[in-house]
């Protein structure tokens, strides 16, 4: 809703309703997938064809809520503050996911609060007193948005948005220096990869020139990291267990 609303007119106040008969939804029809489902994937009024892109964020929204309880269970006051700082960032990565593929820019309310509430968890330590993070925890997310910041400045905006910088930037200050570049590395690969076999089978041939949202593989090389290297994560400082 907020990615669909966000920079339309809109606010996030008011009942959601059918885009093409503004029929008001009602409490049963808003139930995550199954409402779907169970309308077959269209509006019960004028029978206009619901977008996949609902169930597909909403099963998506669920799985990572999942992980991050699963990975950081909220079993005592710090590490239920913990499992709070990467829901509220989950979210915020959700429609910025959403909202780079639909119009391929990234927008910089969202991104700036993604990078600011990481940079202020650095200095909340594990018994939620203040502390001072290390030199090279805070100049993580400078150093892993510099590259992509170059590559706009070089390109002129061509081969890279500011707007991958500036998510580069909350990334380094959430994962600390080497698991971001990490994820940076993982989200080239995969980058790559979709990219290619997307225009093998849409195209039919490797286009010299295809713009690609590629805020959404970086906030997935995010994850990667994040559930993939929890026990290293921790021995470095940069988890609270």
């Amino acid at each position: 809703m907020v990615a669909l609303r966000y920079n339309t007119g809109m606010t996030l106040k008011g009942r959601s309703k059918c885009f093409s008969c503004s029929k008001v939804l009602t409490p049963l029809e808003l139930i995550p997938v199954f409402s779907f489902l169970m309308q077959g994937g269209s509006c019960k009024k004028c029978k206009s064809k619901i977008s996949w892109q609902y169930p597909i964020i909403e099963i998506l929204a669920g799985l990572l809520f999942v992980l991050i309880f699963y990975f950081f269970p909220p079993v005592s006051i710090a590490s239920g503050f913990l499992t709070v700082f990467y829901l509220f960032i989950t979210s915020l990565l959700l429609v910025i996911t959403i909202y780079d593929i639909k119009h391929k820019i990234i927008p910089n309310s969202l991104v700036y609060t993604f990078a600011i509430v990481a940079f202020i968890k650095m200095f909340i330590a594990p018994d939620l007193s203040f502390q001072i993070p290390e030199t090279l925890n805070l100049l993580s997310g400078v150093i892993v948005a510099l590259p992509f910041a170059f590559l706009w400045f070089v390109s002129k905006g061509t081969w890279m948005g500011l707007g991958d910088a500036k998510l580069a930037l909350g990334i380094g200050w959430t994962l600390g220096l080497i698991p971001a570049i990490s994820a940076i590395v993982f989200a080239f690969w995969i980058g790559a990869l979709v990219s290619v076999v997307w225009m093998l089978i849409v195209f039919k041939k490797i286009k010299a020139r295809y713009e690609i949202p590629f805020g959404p593989y970086l906030i997935l090389g995010m994850y990667i990291v994040l559930f993939t290297s929890i026990n290293f994560l921790n021995v470095s400082g940069f988890f609270v267990p």
